[in-house]
């Protein structure tokens, strides 16, 4: 019988005959998935730049997995907090820092990683290319995100300036109160551990916060028109927005400026910005 599952009178009587070494062990890393929007360079002045929804990859240079890419992420040191690690791990890895980090998901699953049984929880940050300061590390890219939906798999392909993958993944509905969603791998070549079912996570979490939340601010620059707000909520959801609807949603959440954006071939806008105590 392992020292746990004695019967003591007392704390110290546990304590005086307790040995680490009677329970087994895991690891904790956590991972950081990173979302960002950013523009295409203009070319007809008459329109707004196509947006793209982009997450940040990093490239392997060790095994497992050498030379696949991953999320930012790594071991959890024993004497920090779980959101302490990750600020760390995204500062080392990317150079990014002082961002939007929530909580999103642990993933447990038991032969996740190769090396030993490694538990991560994941996060999801959320930025401004244009606020961040400083070049990324070496080995890390943007990747534009393309999603496809086909009954009940999702086809998410990944493309950067060098490089392009993709990957499928099955949707079950968990929840149909909460739309919570399990994910099943059916196809993956170039992503490390267990990181497409990381992504596909994150994108239904982000999907389904935008609705109800102020989130998606964290990826807009200061002032905005309420064009580029729009055209930045459509390429996440993936979907065209009715405008008027569109601004019956979202007046509560800007402010109007006395500022103008002028230049290109289009009309000048109103620029507004978010309202950060509605």
């Amino acid at each position: 019988m392992s020292n746990n599952e004695k019967f003591y009178k007392s704390e110290v009587d546990f304590l005086r005959d307790y040995n680490p070494d009677d329970f087994e062990k895991l690891s904790l890393t956590t991972d950081i998935l990173i979302f960002s929007v950013s523009s295409d360079t203009q070319r007809n002045y008459r329109k707004l730049p196509k947006k793209h929804f982009s997450v940040l990859l990093v490239k392997r240079g060790t095994y497992p997995f050498k030379n696949k890419w991953c999320l930012p992420g790594g071991f959890v040191g024993i004497k920090e907090n779980l959101e302490e690690a990750a600020r760390r791990i995204l500062l080392n890895e990317t150079n990014i820092d002082n961002v939007y980090l929530e909580q999103l998901y642990t993933f447990g699953q038991v032969d996740r990683d190769p090396r030993m049984r490694i538990v991560s929880t994941s996060y999801m940050a959320l930025v401004d290319q244009k606020k961040l300061k400083g070049n990324l590390s070496e080995n890390a890219a943007w990747f534009d995100i393309t999603i496809t939906e086909k009954g009940s798999n999702m086809k998410v392909a990944l493309k950067s300036d060098q490089e392009k993958m993709e990957f499928v993944v099955e949707k079950k509905l968990k929840d149909e109160s909460s739309f919570n969603y399990s994910y099943i791998v059916v196809e993956n070549e170039r992503l490390a551990f267990d990181h497409p079912l990381v992504i596909s996570t994150g994108i239904d979490r982000l999907r389904n916060k935008i609705e109800y939340t102020d989130v998606v601010f964290n990826m807009m620059p200061e002032y905005f028109t309420l064009g580029e707000l729009q055209l930045v909520y459509e390429t996440i959801l993936g979907e065209r927005l009715l405008a008027p609807a569109f601004r019956r949603v979202i007046k509560d959440k800007v402010e109007k400026t006395d500022m103008i954006k002028k230049g290109g071939g289009h009309r000048p806008s109103v620029l507004y910005k978010y309202k950060s105590d509605h």
